[in-house]
């Protein structure tokens, strides 16, 4: 039974005849925490190649909200890590003094 619907879900028929051929494979596009993830690490090892190639993956807003994301994560996982609180860790990381 399971078979018989696997075969539905790519395109066959119920009794099995009919097939439809595989449709090419086409490159999956890049999401906005791919992107980040991509122009963050760039940035920090100043490859300015990658940079640019990450930032047309996603719209500069996505690019923005993709790489605030990735801040608040960083600072929570710091925080959860060191046992500080996230205000802590990021005036640390900016080289605040402690409010």
């Amino acid at each position: 039974m399971f078979e018989r619907l696997r075969k539905v879900g790519r395109g066959g028929t119920r009794d099995g005849a009919g097939a439809a051929a595989p449709t090419p494979s086409r490159k999956r596009p890049h999401n906005l925490f791919e992107a980040a993830a991509t122009y963050v690490s760039a940035r920090v090892e100043d490859d300015e190649d990658a940079m640019a190639e990450a930032a047309t993956w996603v719209s500069p807003e996505a690019l923005s909200f993709g790489i605030n994301e990735l801040a608040c994560r960083a600072v929570v996982a710091l925080a959860r890590e060191r046992d500080e609180s996230p205000q802590v860790v990021a005036r640390a990381l900016l080289g605040l003094p402690a409010a």
